[in-house]
């Protein structure tokens, strides 16, 4: 029925979500020398001490954990450490099947990733070519190729300016029309055409934000793991739709929610179409005069023409 495209955003976290623990564990981590727990743990612990934010911390605990033990800490070098990121089954499968499911019904997916991770490393990633864009974490480098400085930090709060973005159509670059005034039908993705996927408490203002506004929150969790109580939770507060293991293969339940929230999307732009065509033959009625009016009119007219003649 619709005759352009509608544009839908299925939006991700990484961590946990399509990966199955933190990005920086697989490589990055034993590259420093050090094992994922004892390095968070140490991390967190520095950013306590100096009162730093825990995103920002982290990036310069690894700048220097890397100067430490000589290792140039490069684009390249942390594009590498993606290599052997294992993500949830069905997930490489996840996006191109979605893409389909979505063009039978006239939408128009397009898939993008806020992670408080690295932007370095998600660029590495098997499956970097589905997403349309990636909001994470970065580094200045210099000449040398070696981080000197945060380009862009990531963190929880963070995280929703960049859906804001997503729904006006802004670049990652584009700060200050963020907090523009936008008319709604000028928004590129409106809310309610976003479904948001994430795995907990660090995406409670994503998800609530893109729930309250008529999109879809998806709490995600490893199946059979003590994550699935915090996803319960996330929904008994009423701070996402659905809690869900995190299974993309095709009829798992996830698929199953997706496509359906999905069918409502385009059921409800359809009707959104009829409505519009019922709304001009209504005006169209009621600008026109009735064939009584039109009779009035014309008698009207020639007794003023007699009287006039008279």
């Amino acid at each position: 029925m619709a005759k352009n495209t509608t544009k839908v955003a299925l939006i991700y976290d990484f961590d946990e979500t399509l990966s199955t623990t933190y990005m920086q564990d697989y490589i990055l981590i034993p590259a420093l020398g050090d094992k994922p727990d004892h390095f968070w743990k140490t991390a967190n612990q520095w950013s306590k001490d100096h009162c730093a934010d825990q995103i920002t911390g982290t990036m310069y605990y690894i700048q220097q954990s890397a100067k430490e033990k000589g290792i140039k800490l490069t684009k390249q070098f942390l594009c590498d450490t993606a290599k052997n990121i294992t993500y949830f089954d069905g997930v490489e499968e996840w996006f191109d099947r979605i893409n389909e499911y979505g063009a039978k019904h006239d939408l128009q997916i397009e898939h993008y990733i806020i992670s408080s991770g690295m932007e370095e490393i998600i660029s590495g990633t098997s499956i970097r070519k589905h997403f349309k864009d990636i909001f994470g974490c970065s580094y200045v480098y210099d000449d040398e190729g070696i981080p000197i400085w945060p380009a862009r930090v990531v963190n929880y709060s963070t995280k929703t300016q960049y859906i804001a973005k997503i729904n006006k159509g802004l670049s990652k670059t584009e700060d200050k029309a963020v907090n523009e005034y936008m008319p709604d039908d000028q928004r590129r993705i409106p809310y309610k055409r976003m479904i948001y996927f994430g795995d907990g408490m660090t995406d409670i203002p994503s998800m609530k934000i893109v729930k309250e506004k008529g999109g879809n929150a998806i709490a995600v969790y490893r199946p059979k793991s003590k994550h699935r109580k915090t996803a319960i939770q996330l929904l008994a507060d009423n701070r996402v739709n659905f809690a869900l293991p995190a299974d993309y293969r095709k009829n798992s339940q996830l698929d199953h929610v997706v496509k359906t929230i999905l069918d409502k999307m385009a059921t409800e732009r359809d009707l959104d179409i009829l409505k519009i065509k019922e709304d001009k033959k209504k005006k169209m009625a009621q600008g026109k005069p009735s064939k009584l009016s039109r009779k009035l009119t014309i008698l009207a007219k020639r007794l003023a023409k007699k009287t006039k003649t008279s």
